[in-house]
């Protein structure tokens, strides 16, 4: 199979290259700066999004670019960025996908629900975005499935993996540099290990069981504290940390979801492995992060 992945560079985008070339599909990746495995794309061009589309003929599009710092996407100033990259972009990319029949696999988030309550989220899930970043993810929800037939979107929460910014980086980084750190614990949902989401991603795309669909980690759900205790059992650090409401924390621009837990449900009755406990994913996580970084 042909592929073809934006974002390519980024976090998930680099990992579901590996995992696609593992599984012997033939790949072109595409992002803003071009690199070893990737194309230059903007995909907000409209023209030039068709044109390498067309081009290319790929039989898959996993979709990973977009915009991703939550708070930076609440300034004014960013706004119109910010609705180009994640609503306009899936739209050209997803007009591409229709013109050369190929499948399109959208990577959206649990941000597109309110976090109210404590029921896991389903599929079926009525969305309704807190923030800005939240309701551009949601309009390229809705262009996937107003455009094509062929497609799966796939909503995750709370990923981690080696390229980019994540919440294990940053609290590493806090850890070594602060003998405390401050933790807001009411906020409940699941981590994701980029090269576990990336398998599967594979594994959907080499099936025509479209649809709906949330992937994180096993192993249930925990809050962004206890994670952070988990991180630092794990990496060896003694840091202290203090658990805070989020109205404590009080930092962010953009409000987060109190409830981020997604029903995975799906995955099984449709056929697909489940992913490991997000225990196990961050062990194998930092594992891999020495071996990029270095010594402690």
């Amino acid at each position: 199979m042909r592929v073809a992945v934006t974002g390519s560079n980024g976090q998930l985008g680099s990992d579901v290259i590996k995992m696609l070339k593992l599984a012997g599909h033939e790949v072109i990746g595409y992002d803003l700066v071009p690199g070893l495995e990737s194309i230059e794309l903007d995909i907000t061009d409209q023209a030039k999004v068709i044109h390498a589309i067309a081009s290319a003929k790929p039989d898959a599009i996993v979709h990973c670019a977009a915009w991703t710092d939550v708070d930076k996407a609440e300034l004014t100033e960013n706004s119109y960025n910010v609705r180009m990259l994640n609503d306009a972009g899936t739209r050209y990319i997803c007009e591409a996908a229709k013109l050369v029949d190929a499948k399109l696999v959208y990577i959206s988030t649990d941000y597109v629900f309110n976090g109210r309550g404590t029921k896991a989220w389903k599929p079926e899930s009525e969305p309704d975005p807190l923030n800005y970043y939240g309701k551009t993810k949601l309009f390229g929800e809705q262009n996937v499935s107003r455009i094509l037939d062929k497609f799966f979107i796939v909503r995750t929460s709370w990923v981690f993996g080696i390229n980019g910014k994540n919440f294990v980086k940053t609290m590493i980084d806090a850890g070594k540099s602060h003998t405390s750190v401050r933790v807001v614990y009411d906020q409940i949902g699941t981590p994701t290990y980029t090269v576990d989401l990336a398998k599967l991603i594979v594994e959907m795309i080499e099936t025509d069981k479209y649809g709906y669909y949330h992937a994180t980690n096993g192993g249930g759900f925990t809050s962004w504290y206890d994670f952070c205790r988990e991180i630092y059992k794990q990496y060896g650090l003694n840091t202290t940390i203090t658990p805070v409401s989020t109205i404590e924390y009080g930092f962010s621009l953009a409000k987060r979801p109190y409830n981020s837990r997604l029903d995975k449900s799906k995955l099984t009755e449709c056929g697909f492995s489940m992913m490991p406990d997000w225990k196990d994913a961050l062990s194998r996580y930092l594992k891999e992060a020495r071996s990029v970084w270095g010594s402690k």
